[in-house]
């Protein structure tokens, strides 16, 4: 088991101190690397990231996003990602979608958009939702 997993984060080029090592005794980076690792290893189909980068420093961020990458171009996995980072997004995904009220509201290729389209739409639907919320009665 441990030859596996050294072959493995090896192949994933995941860096970490030793497999012997306690997972709490990981950076943040690492255990997000282990986990997605994993996922690999057990040959799942779809791995679904929530905010993989949300409690990293740009380092550790820069680390995970290029694990996603090189995910991403062996073509071996399926991604989801949910985040709120549109530049990360904008680095690793292929399409975008942003969910309103529980439903897909917006589904574009990552080409055919921008950052500036993306913040545009949320920034109208925060200041509708707020707009309404002002009208309501207490």
């Amino acid at each position: 088991m441990r030859r596996r997993a050294i072959e493995m984060l090896e192949r994933m080029r995941v860096r970490a101190p030793s497999v012997d090592v306690d997972v709490v005794r990981l950076s943040g980076g690492q255990r997000q690397a282990v986990a997605i690792a994993r996922s690999v290893f057990q040959k799942a189909k779809v791995l679904r990231l929530d905010e993989p980068t949300a409690t990293m420093g740009t380092k550790e961020s820069a680390l995970i996003l290029d694990l996603i990458q090189r995910l991403k171009e062996g073509g071996e996995i399926a991604m989801i990602i949910v985040a709120h980072n549109y530049a990360q997004v904008f680095d690793v995904c292929d399409r975008i979608n942003l969910v309103e009220g529980g439903m897909i509201a917006f589904d574009k290729r990552t080409a055919e958009t921008s950052v500036q389209e993306l913040t545009d739409r949320v920034v109208r639907q925060y200041r509708s939702v707020r707009e309404i919320v002002r009208r309501e009665p207490p």
